[in-house]
């Protein structure tokens, strides 16, 4: 083996240094730099950083990552749309206490047969702030395969060096006199941080991971926390289904009206739970009132204990008027709740029957029979079990 030089020894370092960055990546690189992904785990230390790594080579393959075949594969936009998936699949999967980073990285370089346009990759770094873009045109004809993947694999590491906030050489010093580097920073474009900042009202997530942001509006909707998710949703939205003869789909707002804004990253937390199991619509709508102006002509399914809640003047400031005008409102929009029997924190069964339902809106509401389902299971109650702290 070769003496280990003073660069080996300043890459290794710089390596050790992202990894003890406090990030969590997940790295996905498709037509070049591959290399990359063992430089990151050649120093010691690397499941500190690296969740999982992803070569979706194949047109396929990468059209799968994405959730769709890309116009182009070797371009910025491919790049970007690789880091922000990365960067969903990284936020699921992280630490708590760790920083979500999602590396896109896409590239065309020397092949077995003669290529037209530049030799170029493209090379996206996705964080909670937004994305790092960088571009690099090689000068054609100087490097052979085996030198422009050694580039690609460096301008990589030394990409999410930066992302990772660590001091890195720049990267110029990896390029030659006739390459060509451009950076762009960008805002994020995930649906989940448009969510959170207002530009949009709903996010339908699939099972398996993909984002919507104008599907069909369910028939249906589970709402609720779930922190954690547990066998009573699971239970009270399978019978829910049976009964309503429709698909349930669970519904998580961003905004309570007495607790902090959920972040982005306990946003995919929270969504983890439901990978290839269930849809789960995100909302910006903390009250029963908001989310009717959202999913018309939907039935809710609820606990008694939110059934109480709906119909108790206390929650609209005291005001029986106020309580009436909303759920006429409701009804107005084609709401209706479907009410599931539960234990309270004292241990008494409650059901629809223990809320003061005025007569005028007693159709909007129908009782799951105890013999069908009972929901005894709360998230508070698991949180204080395992010793958790957290929002609702």
């Amino acid at each position: 083996m070769p003496p280990t030089t003073h660069m080996d020894v300043a890459w290794a370092r710089l390596i050790a240094d992202v990894q003890g960055s406090g990030r969590q990546a997940v790295l996905a690189v498709t037509g070049g730099g591959t290399a990359a992904i063992a430089e990151l785990l050649r120093v010691p230390g690397g499941s500190r950083l690296l969740l999982e790594a992803i070569v979706p080579y194949d047109t396929r393959s990468l059209a799968e990552f994405l959730g769709q075949a890309p116009e182009q594969a070797c371009s910025a936009e491919t790049a970007v749309a690789m880091a922000e998936r990365a960067r969903g699949r990284a936020a699921a999967i992280a630490r708590p206490e760790a920083v979500p980073i999602g590396l896109g990285a896409t590239a065309s370089l020397v092949s077995d047969r003669p290529k037209q346009g530049d030799h170029r990759c493209h090379i996206a770094v996705a964080m909670d702030t937004g994305t790092e873009l960088t571009s690099i045109v090689l000068d054609k004809g100087r490097r052979d395969r085996p030198a422009e993947e050694d580039l690609v694999a460096r301008a990589i590491v030394l990409c999410l060096a930066q992302g990772c906030g660590v001091a890195a050489l720049p990267l110029e010093t990896v390029l030659a006199a006739g390459d060509r580097c451009t950076r762009r920073s960008l805002p994020s474009s995930s649906p989940i941080d448009r969510l959170l900042s207002g530009a949009l009202a709903r996010v339908t997530v699939c099972p398996d991971g993909q984002l919507a942001a104008s599907a069909p509006t369910p028939s249906a909707v589970l709402p609720g926390s779930f922190n954690p998710r547990h066998g009573g949703h699971v239970g009270l939205a399978r019978t829910a289904a049976q009964i309503l003869g429709t698909p349930v789909h669970f519904e998580l707002s961003m905004l309570n009206v007495d607790k902090p804004a959920l972040t982005a990253r306990e946003v995919r937390r929270r969504l983890a739970q439901f990978a290839w199991q269930a849809t789960v619509e995100l909302t910006r709508a903390p009250t029963f009132l908001e989310k009717s102006r959202l999913f018309q002509d939907v039935t809710f399914v609820i606990g008694a204990d939110t059934a109480e809640r709906l119909v108790a003047a206390r929650y609209y400031g005291d005001s029986e008027a106020r309580m009436h005008a909303a759920l006429q409102e409701m009804a107005e929009r084609g709401a209706h709740f479907l009410v599931a029997v539960r234990r309270d924190e004292a241990g008494r069964v409650r059901s629809l029957a223990d809320g003061v339902v005025p007569a005028r809106f007693a159709g909007l509401f129908t009782e799951i029979p105890e013999s069908r389902f009972r929901f005894d299971v709360s998230s508070t109650d698991l949180r204080a079990g395992s010793g958790q702290e957290g929002t609702g």
